[in-house]
């Protein structure tokens, strides 16, 4: 009974982990460059002493969905979307390098560029941008951020920086716990000139709305067989407890 009960329990806990982050999915439907977080079950082995003779169920994330989502027009100037692959580079709390896909862009008190999370976007020389005042703002396909500085005539650009755009390779990079996308061997990627972004647009979730509900109902009715056999174990025990009582 014990084995059945075990592997029982077993199931239910990483089924009810797997609920987590599915939930986790479908609570970011609708935030900006969010990108799903992929679950998959696989069975180990009970090391002890002896050979591994038990086996139990775990759940996993092996990675991320890298899948671009859709691109929405918003108008605003400070809003970027990347057109098919890539990232933008932002400077993490601890001084490191990280790589979003959420463009919604804004210019803190101190004229530094960062996204709606308070991340800094960096230049291609790997340092925050610094915006002046200005007039008008205008960030080009490439990356490339001008600005008309104040009091200047309407015909007059300055180049600022240009945003560092990124395309390493999507087997190397992780998601840490804010979200955000990490370098394996912790380098820095390269500025990638192929990749393209789009002003006056935000990409969307790339989270399913009806994957994520039919993933949600077939985890929980996992969970309640996984229940179901823990109860009915513990009946089998019960009446094995009755016979030895008559016999």
């Amino acid at each position: 009974m014990d084995r059945v009960l075990f592997l029982a329990m077993s199931g239910a806990k990483q089924t009810a982990r797997a609920q987590a982050a599915n939930t986790n999915n479908m609570a970011n439907l609708s935030t900006t460059g969010f990108k799903a977080d992929l679950n998959q079950f696989r069975s180990m082995p009970v090391y002890g002493e002896g050979q591994p003779s038990r086996v139990y169920a775990m759940s996993e994330r092996p990675g991320v969905d890298t899948t671009p989502g859709p691109i929405n027009t918003t108008g605003r100037e400070l809003d970027l979307a990347i057109r098919g692959e890539g990232w933008f580079a932002v400077q993490t709390p601890d001084g490191e390098e990280a790589y979003t896909r959420a463009g919604d862009l804004q210019i803190n008190s101190a004229g530094i560029l960062e996204t709606r999370s308070g991340y800094p976007v960096l230049g291609n020389s790997g340092a925050p941008i610094a915006i002046p005042p200005f007039e008008k703002i205008e960030i080009g396909v490439d990356g490339t951020l001008s600005v008309r500085p104040v009091g200047q005539a309407p015909n007059v650009l300055a180049e600022v920086d240009r945003i560092k755009l990124v395309n390493p390779d999507g087997a190397q990079i992780f998601k840490g716990e804010d979200g955000l996308m990490r370098s394996m061997d912790g380098e820095r990627a390269l500025p990638d000139a192929n990749v393209r972004i789009v002003s006056g647009s935000l990409e969307g979730s790339n989270v399913s709305a009806v994957e994520s509900l039919v993933k949600m109902i077939e985890l929980s009715r996992q969970y309640e067989m996984q229940v179901k056999v823990m109860r009915t174990a513990k009946e089998n025990d019960a009446a094995t407890d009755q016979m030895l009582r008559i016999t």
